[in-house]
């Protein structure tokens, strides 16, 4: 069962569940020299840098499912802002099950919090712009889920979450309709028509590669154009020429861009007048939100 922000508790508890036998959790042997085993602690979660949060739900799920008697109080909501050293959650219970899953709930907390940091400062970069800013499918596998929510509680949308959710018609998928730049244009009508019809009530892209390809895409009305890597310039060119279509009942596609995109140029490609702007970097080279965990009592 999910909740509002989309988080599977049942699927999440089997990846800590994993992650904590990696981490042979329940055979700390440096707890269990050091420490009596009726020892107790409290301790906070606090961050060190500023940033984000998102993942305070998962990170307290590490703590009770490697021991369900520990206490998790998250005080900062997902989706807040904190600055360093503010205390994001605090954790009390029996210490040597604490000490088994902190690794596990931190790595988690710092990993997500700092997929919504890095989305949220692409967000906040176009606003003011009809752009909004989406992930890709750029993920670590096993956590895609997690990333993704992370992303949406920065303030970006999903993409597709898996390759059953939408139709997304790449270049590869071209070549291999077509024989030579010829048969291009022959190839993306027929991607686009037999998408159609058997795309059902998903989402229909295609990505096309130059101006002339793009021409063709618009006629044959998809519900979205990607343009990877492209010039700014001829984005700037695409989008006019969407402006100045027919409009058919369907209506005129959506223009996503990809490829490139980073913090100083993010801006001026929104302002261009596309609808959507991807970026694999918001899961795949976001840096941790650094956060650790403090003894306190």
């Amino acid at each position: 069962m999910e909740n509002s922000r989309g988080l599977n508790r049942p699927a999440i508890t089997s990846l800590i569940r994993a992650a904590l036998r990696e981490d042979r959790a329940r055979h700390d042997i440096t707890s269990r020299v050091v420490l009596a085993a009726d020892a107790s602690v409290r301790a906070c979660l606090v961050a060190k840098a500023p940033g984000v949060v998102a993942g305070g739900p998962v990170a307290g799920w590490a703590f009770t499912v490697a021991d369900p008697s520990v206490r998790y109080r998250q005080l900062v909501a997902d989706g807040s802002r904190v600055r360093p050293g503010q205390t994001i959650a605090t954790v009390s219970g029996d210490a040597r099950s604490i000490f088994a899953a902190e690794r596990v709930a931190l790595n988690l907390l710092g990993h997500l919090s700092g997929i919504a940091s890095v989305t949220r400062t692409y967000v906040r970069r176009v606003r003011g712009t009809r752009a909004a800013i989406f992930d890709t499918r750029k993920t670590l596998p096993g956590l895609r889920r997690l990333e993704k929510y992370a992303v949406r509680v920065g303030g970006g949308r999903n993409h597709r979450m898996d390759l059953s959710d939408a139709i997304l018609i790449k270049t590869n998928h071209l070549r291999a309709l077509s024989h030579g730049p010829a048969a291009m244009n022959r190839a993306i009508l027929q991607a686009i028509h037999g998408a159609r019809r058997a795309a059902g009530q998903r989402l229909v892209e295609i990505e096309v590669a130059n101006l002339r390809e793009f021409k063709t895409a618009l006629e044959a009305r998809p519900d979205a154009i990607l343009l990877d890597n492209w010039r700014l310039a001829d984005i700037r060119k695409a989008v006019a020429l969407r402006r100045g279509a027919r409009r058919p009942r369907r209506g005129v596609p959506l223009l996503e861009v990809s490829g490139g995109i980073t913090l100083a140029n993010v801006r001026a490609v929104a302002k261009t007048g596309v609808d959507r702007i991807s970026i694999g970097r918001l899961t795949h080279s976001a840096p941790a939100l650094e956060v650790a965990l403090q003894v306190i009592a």
